[in-house]
């Protein structure tokens, strides 16, 4: 176990934390992501990078971006389309979307960033919204977190309207960073680069 203090870094990376009305839920999403820190072997959550090949761009950077994006669309489905999509849950499910990829990308990055990594959670095997599913599901997150979380077609059956919204701000958080740094679509960027496909 590291003496590195996770639990403050997750609570100064994501300040969106704060849109979590759910103490305990808040406490979670922070738990989930200092389990996935620790056993990751990484030093510093801005290390993680957003992409195996795009580091220009941070996983912090990202995660936040797509509960941006979320919580902007939410708004609008309230006041434009008369919705009530559950913020507790899109601020959560959103925070962990991508707490997966610190079990995945440990070997993307240099050596000097990590500390020691257990090998019975790192892998490239393991596609990060499956693990990171796995690690909102071990802390106690609640199902509407849970389901929310995995973002690769196919994955969950029963699509929620927070689920949805967690996928499509996921979508255009990753079209503007992968137009961004490469000059290409994400789709154009699943295609050429996906270790899922």
């Amino acid at each position: 176990m590291s003496d590195r203090d996770f639990d403050r870094q997750v609570r100064d990376a994501f300040p969106e934390l704060a849109r979590i009305e759910d103490e305990g839920l808040r406490d979670r999403v922070v738990e989930a992501w200092t389990l996935g820190l620790e056993r990751g072997g990484w030093r510093d959550i801005e290390d993680i990078p957003y992409a195996w090949n795009i580091h220009e761009v941070t996983n912090v950077d990202h995660v936040r971006g797509v509960a941006r994006i979320a919580l902007d669309a939410a708004e609008e489905q309230r006041s434009f389309h008369g919705a009530d999509p559950d913020v507790d849950t899109i601020v959560a499910a959103c925070l962990l979307h991508d707490v997966g990829k610190c079990y995945e990308y440990p070997d993307h990055v240099d050596d000097e960033l990590l500390d020691d990594t257990d090998p019975r959670y790192v892998s490239e095997e393991i596609p990060h919204s499956l693990s990171g599913y796995a690690l909102a599901h071990e802390v106690g997150c609640p199902l509407a977190v849970q389901r929310a979380i995995p973002h690769f077609i196919g994955e969950i059956p029963t699509r929620t309207l927070e689920a949805e919204l967690v996928k499509s701000a996921n979508s255009a958080s990753s079209n503007a960073i992968t137009q961004a740094t490469m000059g290409i679509t994400l789709q154009e960027w699943v295609e050429e680069y996906s270790q899922t496909t």
